[in-house]
């Protein structure tokens, strides 16, 4: 990777970026700089054992942006790998297996590789040809989050997940289809969303959303293998992941009550699990965005 800090000129000249000490190079610009923004830092990245090179522009304009207060309709979503998300209101999204669904392919290309010989140039082509299909598969997830995080914002101008500890779950034993699921990467793209598109977005503690009936406050314990929630208190029956979903949101509700105008109030009690915290929204000053 080649960073460049500062340009005291904009280096984008038409269809080409001029870059200190290597000159005017060809690039296909993704989108213009908007009005008002100036370059302030561009990185040149290597993908695919450098045959792919992409440009990121960061640009910066000096306004103050807000982050959005809590508004509109509000819903939980839970995190899983039956279901990848599944929402307070009963909506769920599924899981696609990104890498099993090309490990045949991936394990053929890496058998070819391994036959051949080291340091050759029959070997380097059949580890592009490697390195290419890991660039597909991380594209097709980064792809998938992003379309899902859009359409949870489609539904709600107010999101609460669940703050998973996502180290510790890939390193459990459920690891590979954690790290191929990328909840960590999933949660960042939908903050980053709900921030673009000015919804609301809070992570809340996760401890025992699926073992909380969110009717009655009851611990109700269960086993991975219990697929459903039913509460022997108040006879609440749902799917579990959904249960999980709405004790989501009612911990978020609980920990932002705030009135249609975005000013906090007061709270009504606390549930069970859930942690007393305070959220005021910060401003953002010399918002940074890239540009590929």
């Amino acid at each position: 990777m080649l960073v460049f800090p500062q340009f005291k000129t904009d280096p984008i000249v038409g269809s080409s970026i001029n870059l200190p000490k290597i000159g005017h190079v060809p690039m296909s610009l993704s989108r213009p700089i908007p009005d008002g923004f100036k370059v302030k830092q561009v990185r040149v990245l290597s993908k695919a054992r450098g045959t792919q090179w992409y440009v990121v522009v960061s640009i910066q304009s000096d306004v103050s942006v807000p982050d959005a207060p809590f508004h509109g309709r509000a819903i939980g979503i839970d995190l899983g790998l039956e279901r990848f998300a599944t929402v307070s209101d009963g909506s769920f999204f599924e899981r696609p297996k990104f890498l099993k669904s090309q490990h045949r392919k991936l394990k053929l290309l890496q058998g070819r590789a391994a036959r051949k010989q080291k340091r050759s140039a029959n070997s380097e082509k059949a580890q592009i040809k490697i390195a290419r299909l890991h660039h597909h598969i991380a594209n097709t997830r980064k792809d998938f989050h992003l379309k899902t995080a859009h359409k949870l914002c489609d539904q709600a101008q107010a999101i609460f997940a669940e703050d998973l500890n996502t180290v510790g779950l890939n390193r459990g034993m459920l690891r590979k289809d954690c790290i191929d699921a990328s909840f960590s990467q999933f949660l960042s793209l939908l903050e980053w969303v709900c921030w673009k598109r000015g919804a609301f977005f809070m992570g809340v503690n996760p401890n025992s959303t699926s073992q909380t009936c969110p009717q009655c406050g009851a611990t109700v314990k269960k086993s991975l293998d219990v697929r459903d929630h039913h509460c022997p208190e108040c006879g609440y029956q749902t799917h579990r992941d959904r249960a999980a979903a709405e004790m989501v949101l009612l911990r978020g509700l609980n920990l932002v009550p705030v009135d249609n105008r975005g000013r906090e109030t007061a709270c009504a009690g606390v549930l069970p699990g859930s942690e007393m915290t305070r959220q005021v929204p910060k401003a953002r000053k010399g918002i940074t965005r890239k540009v590929k």
